[in-house]
């Protein structure tokens, strides 16, 4: 909308355009790409140079085993169930999809932990918040949004490109199986299950965003609070504290609760930035996998159903969202200081 005004030394009329406020919903938009442009190497090189590599290696160990094994080949006579054995090939189909989530996930576990340790503290480190505080843009809005990527965006990517990276090996499995003339070969397109184990990771993706609140609201308060070494706050600190506490079991008539110590403060606290860290407490010990069968049943909805209906989920999501609050107010506080 158009208003006129008048110069005040010349009385001439002069147009002004009223400038409409820009949308929460813009900012907020601005501030992920914000975050994605400059965290891009671990958000999405990270993955894919460490999948590039994996792939790499894979048809590098796929040509020599070839290669070395030929001789072997030729005297090999399959004699036993081919229906067995189809099935199990099936299953290695299902354990390379696994094994390329798995390897993205891991790098996920790294970059979000170092992500959110840093969040909050690089930019008063380098006193870019000076720049960001003048601009119209809330604390509020800040921390929500690297708690976006923390959270939901980095987990987002690293699926995707783990079932890409879990499709390549998939592939050179499945050459590699029929060009060396394994019996029942097809049976990695027939019987593995890569629509199931790529749905089930996409639906895990929502359960592992509540899984590693605590971890992530965690590793943001101390990087909104800590002035210098954030790492030694959040990570050595509590390590420390925990070992201190579990070598009061030497004096007599102590009972230290160990495994609920570590469980609480360095597993829920720390380690659930690691995709799938929700399974061995809710399906069973993870010790007992033997295969890419077991592997795959733990990564499933049933599974994800019954992490959701644990209340040691819904606390830790409660105290992670309590402690992003008090990160965004920390921000500020940290900031007026």
């Amino acid at each position: 909308m158009n208003a006129i005004d008048l110069n005040s030394d010349s009385g001439v009329p002069v147009a002004r355009r009223a400038v409409a406020a820009v949308h929460p919903t813009h900012t907020f938009r601005l501030l992920l790409r914000r975050e994605f442009w400059e965290h891009k190497g671990g958000f999405l090189w990270a993955p894919v140079i460490t999948g590039g590599i994996a792939a790499l290696l894979a048809v590098l160990v796929v040509i020599a085993g070839s290669l070395l094994g030929s001789k072997a080949r030729n005297e090999f006579d399959f004699d036993g169930d081919i229906a067995e054995f189809s099935r199990g090939i099936g299953m290695l189909g299902d354990g390379m999809l696994l094994v390329g989530i798995g390897l993205t996930g891991l790098v996920l576990a790294f970059v979000v932990f170092f992500y959110a340790l840093g969040s909050l503290y690089d930019d008063r480190r380098d006193r870019s918040i000076l720049f960001w505080k003048s601009m119209p843009i809330s604390d509020t809005q800040v921390v929500l949004s690297k708690a976006a990527w923390a959270l939901l965006l980095a987990p987002a990517i690293s699926i995707a490109i783990g079932i890409a990276l879990g499709m390549v090996f998939w592939v050179i499995g499945f050459f590699t199986i029929n060009v060396n003339g394994v019996p029942g070969g097809m049976a990695l397109l027939t019987h593995s299950h890569p629509l199931r184990i790529i749905g089930e990771a996409i639906v895990s993706l929502p359960l592992q965003m509540l899984w590693s609140l605590p971890a992530v609201g965690w590793l943001m308060m101390c990087s909104a609070w800590s002035k210098r070494v954030p790492f030694l706050w959040a990570a050595l600190v509590p390590i420390l504290a925990c070992t201190i506490v579990s070598m009061l079991d030497i004096f007599p008539g102590v009972e230290i609760p160990h495994g609920k110590i570590w469980y609480t403060v360095v597993y829920r606290g720390l380690l659930s930035v690691v995709p799938g860290t929700w399974v061995p407490g809710n399906v069973g010990d993870i010790g007992d996998i033997n295969g890419p069968a077991e592997l795959s049943r733990l990564v499933n909805v049933d599974a994800g159903l019954s992490a959701l209906g644990s209340a040691d989920l819904w606390i830790g999501a409660v105290l992670g969202a309590a402690m992003i609050f008090t990160a965004i107010r920390l921000r500020r506080w940290r900031d007026e200081g």
